[in-house]
């Protein structure tokens, strides 16, 4: 079923993917960051996949581009889950937002950007969810010291 579902949907996203595959009963799609966000609006329209499930990054120091940012949605018509991995660059983290197509990009989006400094373009709204105003860094990155003191933030009365 996953091997008939990844040819039917790769015919949809044609020339748009880099890779196909299928890991661990996932579909997996490798693509370049300029076609992310026309990629992820025909699997929504085309290919039923109605629920966003998480957007997260990979870090791969010493590789370059370093960082792959991969995303995840499930299809409630077809019980199918799709995954979509790009590469960015750490000298400019950054992709295109998916807020017009779902609207829960605004948080998933947020909490990717306080954790690995990705960037959304789009997003107007890229300010901590997870950490607080003050903190410096992005804690998931595989360079961020375990030991790094933050500044303290006093409370609010």
């Amino acid at each position: 079923m996953v091997a008939d579902a990844s040819e039917r949907i790769r015919e949809q996203l044609g020339d748009l993917v880099r890779e196909a595959g299928v890991s661990h009963g996932v579909l997996v799609f490798e693509l370049d960051p300029p076609a992310l966000h026309e990629t992820v609006a025909r699997l929504k329209a085309k290919c039923g996949f109605d629920l966003f499930l998480d957007v997260t990054a990979v870090d791969w120091p010493g590789r370059e581009p370093r960082f792959d940012v991969v995303y995840h949605f499930y299809s409630s018509a077809e019980r199918l889950r799709v995954r979509l991995k790009t590469r960015v660059p750490e000298s400019e983290p950054a992709v295109a937002t998916l807020i017009d197509l779902y609207g829960s990009a605004r948080f998933m989006e947020r909490e990717c950007h306080d954790m690995f400094g990705i960037e959304f373009r789009g997003n107007a709204d890229l300010r901590p969810i997870l950490l607080y105003e003050g903190f410096t860094g992005h804690p998931l990155r595989k360079d961020y010291p375990k030991d790094r003191e933050q500044p303290l933030v006093p409370s609010r009365k």
